[in-house]
């Protein structure tokens, strides 16, 4: 496995440095890039097809930055510089664990200070350049796909948050054994926790920008389904607990063309440090499953891209408002419902039934994307399939 983007670079050309990027933040990094570059192609698509429109505002041109443009830039140097010169003046210990370091309130003071004047002045000398003897209101057209960025932030931000949320409330246990541990690591973020949170602070943006709701979502369903595979691609290759159930079971002839790890796999140098010791290994990242399990999040990828594919591939024949976000809905659901059977999750007991939290809402997932197909049909006869 690799703990961090070093270890991979390492492996592949036989390099021998570190640096301190956690594997599976950066593949969701990626993946909210891969998001946005999709997002903003439906967006502009949308828009030509005038399904979507673009929205006038009134702004103020060739004034004077204000005091709260001024310390805004500044408060965000002060914590950039803050961090930044702590990671650098303190590598080695940082580098044990970033995401940790970074979550503290460890930092270098005076590489705070220094970068929030800079901020702040750059902000100052900005405005200067631009300011008029008298200011004035000018009207500005905002396109659609112009608000891609905001509401990518606000996913990312809510995303990160929902996740942390689900995945401390689906085991309770460990939050109350551990929660600072819980709350600051890498590993252990539910998907539909950001998703859901995520979504829905997304939602909220377009609709408080006036935005149709319903092609904004259907514009951002392939994208989204491209970015869940990417981010299981981190969880597979840092071996971050989202890992299946025992394996022990030989692999099929028809399938012993395959490398064994698709089949089964220990998980060797595993983020979470989970398992037994490597026998001669030193270090942080030196274990890995006693008994071999199925490898999840790499099955969950080949079904994630296949699902994009078919809706990257229908996204203009399906003209019906809601459908293809719909779809996306379903096809989700199915894909977790099943892959499920197999991982390692925590069960609820409702009604005498045992189920896990991403069953429980994967299976809702279906039902709401059956249910939105149903309305969206209902609702627009005219539209052509």
């Amino acid at each position: 496995m690799f703990p961090f983007l070093s270890d991979l670079i390492n492996y592949l050309f036989g390099f021998s440095f570190s640096f301190p990027l956690p594997m599976f933040g950066f593949m969701v990094a990626l993946a909210f890039i891969a998001a946005n570059l999709l997002f903003v192609q439906e967006m502009k698509r949308k828009e030509a097809d005038g399904l979507l429109s673009a929205d006038t505002i009134k702004v103020i041109k060739g004034k004077k930055a204000s005091i709260n443009e001024l310390l805004s830039n500044g408060l965000f140097g002060f914590v950039i510089g803050y961090k930044l010169g702590g990671i650098i003046l303190n590598y080695a210990q940082a580098a044990e664990d970033l995401q940790s370091y970074v979550m503290s309130l460890e930092g270098n003071l005076l590489s705070g200070i220094v970068l929030a004047a800079v901020l702040a002045y750059l902000k100052y000398r900005e405005a200067e350049k631009n300011r008029l003897p008298e200011p004035k209101e000018v009207t500005e057209i905002v396109r659609p796909y112009q608000h891609v960025g905001n509401m990518t932030f606000i996913a990312a931000i809510g995303g990160i948050l929902g996740a942390k949320i689900f995945d401390a409330v689906e085991d309770l246990e460990r939050l109350m054994e551990d929660p600072i541990g819980v709350i600051l690591s890498g590993s252990g973020l539910s998907i539909y926790g950001g998703l859901i949170i995520g979504g829905g602070a997304v939602v909220y943006y377009a609709h408080k920008k006036g935005l149709k709701l319903v092609h904004v979502i259907d514009a951002c369903a392939p994208g989204l389904m491209l970015a869940y595979g990417i981010g299981r691609i981190g969880c597979q290759l840092s071996g971050d607990g989202d890992w299946g159930t025992t394996n022990e079971l030989p692999i099929p002839e028809a399938l012993s063309f395959l490398p064994d790890w698709m089949w089964s796999f220990t998980y060797p140098h595993n983020v979470n440090g989970e398992g037994i010791l490597i026998a001669g290994c030193e270090g942080k990242y030196c274990y890995e499953l006693a008994t071999p399990v199925w490898p999840t999040p790499f099955y969950e990828t080949v079904m994630a891209f296949m699902i994009f594919g078919g809706l990257w591939a229908f996204r203009k024949k399906i003209t019906t408002p809601g459908v293809m976000f719909s779809f996306y809905l379903i096809f989700n659901g199915i894909e977790r419902f099943l892959i499920e059977k197999i991982r390692i999750n925590p069960d609820y007991n409702i009604l005498g039934m045992k189920a896990t939290q991403a069953e429980i809402i994967a299976v809702l997932l279906i039902i709401t994307g059956i249910g939105g197909v149903w309305y969206a049909k209902k609702s627009y006869k005219g539209a052509t399939k």
